[in-house]
């Protein structure tokens, strides 16, 4: 296997990096204050994005998308994130099961996406089933040429930017080895639909400026052409899109802990306490040490997925393991950044107690930390099962 990054790809970092440091990064320190993005910032955002080559780099090129493949998303991915998700989202990574558009929905939905022109938001978690989304209450009945969907979500990010909502909803029930399992479909719902309304979710305190809404659908009535895919299939459509996120989160991880750890090292050479640089106490240069090793090692594990899964031959497991240690690496990484700053990490006229806030989440969202651990645990042992 080859480890070195061709040409190419280092040419893509630098663009990226370029693009962050330019148009990303000066607006970082405001946004997290006042927890908001101005929609004219958005929009620069979003154009800068689309002028640079950058916009939908994750579709496919034949319906006008970067055509990339998931080595060289990972690598965007890395670099996007060493500014927070309220600013780095509107370089748009439209929902790849939009792929499945079919008929008209390809151009009023799928190609004004890859376009700029709409934003769509993914709508699965619901208040009783997060880890178990399996477990989803919203109903979808069939009346006539129309499903009228009844339930709530919340969790969904992004929802009060986005024109339409990919919702989840069961249409149906079916026995799998004398188990029951509901039968779920998605849909795409546009905004202002009669009967969805979105409001802002509680606060959170990771990437403030990047919202989470809730839905609720009171007999929203949708076209049964907006079903997304086929009637109680919408897992088909879902699935591979979820598995692939968590290595995308996992570069995100990388780049936050690549971040950290600059600052960290900056600091460590400059400070100074006893006379010397705070980095020649042993104290401190091994906690360097140990955090550079994990960057290294949850680098290495993450492109190596992203590569498994150019390949097609990445499992679940593979990126369950690429998540699960990404995550948790960023969590030390951030943590003793703090650390080392001393009083000062925790102060927000420095970017180290933001970069904290928002590593917290990495272990929840796209799985837990305990679900991947349930991913690689039964992928492990399922082979043995007798």
């Amino acid at each position: 296997m080859d480890f070195q990054l061709s040409n190419e790809h280092e040419m893509l970092i630098s663009t990226v990096q370029a693009f962050v440091e330019k148009e990303l990064l000066p607006h970082e320190a405001e946004v997290d204050a006042e927890d908001v993005v101005p929609q004219e910032l958005a929009a620069q955002i979003r154009g800068k994005a689309i002028e640079t080559g950058l916009y939908a780099f994750n579709m496919p090129e034949e319906v006008g998308g970067g055509g990339l493949d998931y080595l060289s998303q990972a690598l965007i991915e890395r670099e996007l994130s060493k500014v927070s998700w309220a600013l780095h989202v509107f370089v748009a990574r439209p929902s790849k099961i939009l792929m499945a558009c079919q008929g008209s929905q390809i151009d009023d939905y799928l190609l004004p996406c890859i376009r700029g022109e709409k934003i769509d938001c993914f709508a699965l978690t619901e208040p009783d089933a997060g880890s178990d989304a399996a477990n989803i209450k919203t109903r979808a009945v069939r009346d006539g040429d129309d499903f009228v969907i009844k339930g709530s979500k919340h969790f969904i990010s992004h929802a009060g930017h986005a024109d339409f909502a990919i919702v989840f909803a069961v249409t149906g029930v079916s026995e799998v080895n004398g188990r029951k399992r509901n039968e779920v479909t998605a849909f795409l719902v546009d905004k202002g639909t009669p009967g969805m309304t979105i409001q802002r979710g509680p606060k959170c305190v990771s990437n403030r400026g990047y919202h989470t809404y809730e839905l609720f659908f009171d007999d929203c009535r949708v076209p049964a052409a907006n079903v997304l895919g086929e009637v109680g299939k919408g897992w088909a459509v879902a699935n591979d899109w979820l598995t692939a996120g968590r290595v995308m989160v996992a570069a995100n991880c990388v780049g936050q802990a690549q971040r950290a750890m600059a600052l960290a090292t900056e600091w460590c050479a400059d400070r100074k306490q006893f006379g010397q640089s705070i980095g020649k106490y042993q104290g401190v240069s091994f906690k360097l040490a140990d955090m550079a090793t994990e960057i290294r090692a949850a680098d290495l594990l993450t492109l190596h997925t992203a590569w498994k899964m150019d390949q097609g031959t990445m499992t679940d497991g593979d990126a369950g393991m690429a998540k699960l240690f990404a995550s948790e690496t960023l969590a030390r990484v951030t943590d003793n950044t703090v650390q080392l700053f001393g009083g000062m990490g925790l102060m927000d006229e420095l970017p180290v107690e933001r970069m904290w806030r928002n590593a917290r989440i990495e272990r929840i969202w796209e799985g837990t930390s305990e679900i991947q651990r349930h991913i690689i645990s039964r992928e492990l042992l399922r082979p043995l099962e007798r």
